[in-house]
């Protein structure tokens, strides 16, 4: 249930993402959103802002979901899952970002956001299989993946009821990739918009 949570968080927030600011691109409204006097970095915490929201309704829903109809025990708290789940987002919304400004249709927003990046990621982030069983070479390359980090986040919260104390690493990591991700995409945004 751990990795269910971290698997719908990564796909609904990144195709969200990436399908919207494209659909904007393909119905025309874009260049209509671009002569309003909104600055780039309103408008990217503008579309952004929404998949945020459902990305936390949606890391509500499982938990509850994982607790009562699964029975999984929670033993951690819930504010700190809440507040290191934001890195997490911040991570996923930013790679749907830069995906859209990439491509040119939903098609591609699709495809490129679910086979280039999801499917690559949930390999190799340790929710299907053990990152120590892999090579030397790409355990070193899954150090560049959020969900590697996250995945140990909700199992620590969930399962062994950790703390910050015991998680402020991954947290740690998983945020700097967090902002590294956002700012690249916002800006390659603005470069799409100028």
């Amino acid at each position: 249930v751990p990795a269910v949570l971290a698997m719908v968080l990564m796909a609904m927030t990144m195709v969200l993402s990436s399908m919207s600011v494209v659909k904007e691109k393909e119905i025309g409204t874009m260049e209509q959103i671009m002569v309003t006097p909104i600055r780039p970095w309103q408008l990217i915490i503008g579309k952004l802002f929404p998949f945020a929201v459902i990305g936390l309704v949606d890391l509500c829903l499982v938990t509850f979901v994982g607790v009562t109809v699964f029975h999984v025990p929670f033993r951690g708290s819930f504010p700190l899952l809440l507040l290191l789940s934001a890195g997490f987002l911040m991570s996923m919304l930013g790679l749907g970002l830069f995906v859209s400004t990439l491509v040119r249709t939903q098609q591609q927003a699709m495809i490129s956001s679910t086979f280039m990046l999801q499917v690559p990621m949930l390999y190799l982030s340790g929710l299907i299989f053990p990152i120590e069983s892999m090579p030397k070479i790409v355990q070193y390359a899954t150090l560049g993946i959020p969900v590697r980090y996250y995945a140990t986040i909700v199992r620590g919260i969930f399962l062994k009821g950790a703390g910050l104390r015991e998680l402020w690493q991954p947290a740690l990591w998983m945020s700097l990739i967090g902002v590294f991700v956002l700012t690249l995409a916002a800006a390659r945004f603005r470069k799409t918009i100028d």
